[in-house]
């Protein structure tokens, strides 16, 4: 078979299975197409997506302004390596740090890459500014977050399949309840060797918890009381995906760093950032961190674009909207169908939860159901559903992937 045949859905499959590792669950669809709010398959088949790559395509798939200024850079300069400078990056960390409040940015290429990257400046700056003695740094983070799948970051995970015969395990975490505020204050009061507090402003893979109002202000003043670096991981909130440009603007909460992926290119290449103030930045030297394709020309014109669709198409009012309409649409659902436990979120974030065990599979059948049915999302966490779409989804679309939805779930019965 030449690498361009065109392939059937199932033997796509078969070719994955048998050349690629076996670290994914894809649901049985393949994909070959992307425009907007939708996807074809191979065949030919048209759905809605509500997953958005995990809230990497809030522009939409294939956007023209972003896909345009990837193309055109493609043909004018790809990379250097920080080795050199590139006409492209200073532009891009200008307008980034503009964009969001802050001094300056860090540009790496992944959502873990940029976790990583902003462990380590807290603990730089806990050890160079704070004054906290060399290797004794500890940072408080929170059950049931994810955060990646690097060795670091599965240290502190709570999920047994990310973690198990991956050990040993990186030291220096404090692990909390999620939305606990007692929790917190007493791991920052009962410890000196505290650097920083990471969190999900909403905790996306765990199944869309969102925390209790006033949470994200309140522990931000708790960190600035005791002198503790407040990081945001926004990769998968952030860009206007939960109805705010970030998920702690609903809160009027500026982290002291700031973690950004996904949908910072809309989807069209790997980009990731970390932005601080100078007071926390200027602790990286040359040296310290690096990436070859971090901050390469391609990448910055990418996320200058993909930025720019956010605030001229008003993204973040669109998801706002749109996520109240579906959000009262769902509940009030629920309450005739007992299948439907709970609907929770915030903009375009929303989860549905079923009602029965995580170990049971009535939550990927209904997904398989609602790929039948013209609309694809997955599970999380068993008997959760994730919903997802691109955020230039329009009213008539979403009222009409909401009818998928309940009819869908009317078709299972508890």
């Amino acid at each position: 078979m030449a690498v361009l045949d065109q392939l059937t859905s199932q033997q796509a499959i078969d070719l994955e299975n048998k050349y690629g590792a076996h670290n994914y669950h894809p649901l049985p669809v393949v994909l070959s197409k992307g425009e907007g709010v939708y996807v074809w398959d191979v065949e030919g088949k048209k759905y809605y997506d509500f997953l958005s790559a995990y809230s990497a395509v809030n522009q939409g798939h294939c956007h023209p302004k972003i896909v345009g200024a990837m193309v055109n850079q493609a043909q004018t300069l790809t990379l250097t390596s920080r080795a050199f400078y590139n006409d492209m990056l200073g532009k891009y960390e200008k307008f980034a740090t503009e964009y969001f409040g802050f001094d300056k940015l860090l540009p790496m290429n992944t959502g873990a890459e940029a976790v990583e990257t902003a462990l380590k400046i807290c603990r730089k700056w806990a050890y160079e500014v704070k004054g906290i003695n060399e290797n004794e740094a500890q940072i408080i983070v929170c059950k049931n977050n994810f955060h990646g799948r690097t060795t670091t970051i599965i240290s502190f995970s709570n999920d047994p399949v990310a973690r198990k015969n991956f050990g040993p395990f990186t030291e220096g975490f404090i692990k909390i309840e999620y939305d606990n505020l007692q929790a917190l204050e007493e791991a920052l009061e009962n410890n000196d060797n505290i650097a920083g507090f990471m969190a999900e402003p909403i905790q996306g893979e765990a199944g869309v918890y969102v925390p209790s109002e006033g949470y994200l202000a309140a522990a931000k003043a708790l960190c600035e009381k005791h002198n503790v670096l407040f990081i945001a991981d926004e990769v998968q909130t952030g860009i206007a995906r939960t109805g705010q440009l970030l998920a702690v603007n609903h809160e009027d909460v500026q982290p002291d760093i700031l973690i950004l992926g996904k949908a910072l290119s809309g989807g069209a290449y790997p980009v990731s950032a970390v932005l601080a103030n100078d007071n926390i930045m200027n602790v990286i030297k040359p040296g310290n961190h690096g990436s070859t394709f971090g901050g390469n020309p391609v990448a910055a014109a990418v996320a200058i674009a993909a930025l720019e669709v956010v605030k001229d198409e008003k993204l973040a009012e669109n998801a706002e909207r749109l996520g109240k309409i579906f959000r009262e649409e769902l509940a009030e659902f629920a309450k005739e169908n007992e299948l439907v436990t709970l609907v929770r979120g915030k903009g375009l974030l929303n989860a549905v939860v079923i009602n029965d065990t995580e170990d049971s599979s009535t939550a990927w059948d209904i997904c398989m159901k609602l790929r039948d049915n013209g609309l694809l999302a997955k599970p999380t966490h068993g008997n959760i559903i994730r919903f997802a779409p691109p955020l230039v989804m329009n009213e008539e679309q979403l009222r009409d992937c909401i009818n998928i939805i309940k009819k869908t779930i009317a078709e299972f019965k508890k």
